[in-house]
């Protein structure tokens, strides 16, 4: 038998909460266009001792939410912070800053190192107010990215009037849940065989 992907999915309203970020080099700065895609409103702390200047900076300068420490860690980095992201080159430091945000209960997210994270950045998919999530269980960055790709190609752009309508249905639907399960589905399936006839 296969092994089975355990992770639980959940989308975090990262502009809600308080990032921090250690390291500001070229892994730093994919984390934190990965976080920007997905929640432009992000309030992110970033700690490191050099940045990659004009990406991080330019980031910076245009994103009030942005917070740039150029220096070491230190523990109070940790103060008032939900998340913690880390992207550095040293593992002896993330093993060190891991430790001390557990003591804290905070989750961390290692940069290309599943065993040491809490969750796994997967890649996502957005059209409109619909988001998916991939994720290869932190095996293979290149399949979700490839995966990624094939949905975007494959949902259609206009999928958002989909979602608009069907929310003003369910509005006036009547009966039990199943009943307007049923009758969604039905939409649903009406809708994206006419989207798949007219391509």
């Amino acid at each position: 038998m296969s092994e089975r992907n355990n992770l639980f999915p959940v989308f975090l309203k990262a502009e809600e909460l308080k990032i921090l970020l250690v390291g500001g080099g070229n892994v730093g700065l994919e984390k934190l266009e990965a976080i920007l895609k997905n929640s432009p409103n992000a309030k992110i702390k970033i700690v490191a001792e050099e940045f990659r200047r004009k990406e991080i900076g330019d980031l910076a300068r245009d994103n009030g939410n942005l917070q740039l420490y150029e220096r070491a860690f230190t523990e109070e980095d940790l103060d008032s912070v939900d998340l913690v992201m880390l992207a550095t080159d040293s593992r002896d430091l993330h093993i060190q800053i891991r430790a001390l945000a557990k003591k804290r209960s905070l989750l961390v997210n290692v940069a290309d190192t599943p065993d040491l994270c809490d969750f796994y950045l997967g890649s996502t998919v957005t059209k409109g107010s619909l988001k998916i999530g991939i994720s290869t269980n932190g095996k293979s960055p290149t399949l979700s990215k490839r995966m990624r790709q094939y949905l975007e190609e494959t949902i259609p752009d206009d999928i958002d009037n989909l979602i608009v309508k069907l929310v003003e249905i369910r509005k006036q639907l009547k009966g039990d849940f199943d009943f307007k399960v049923n009758q969604l589905n039905e939409i649903t399936a009406s809708w994206l065989k006419k989207n798949k006839e007219d391509q």
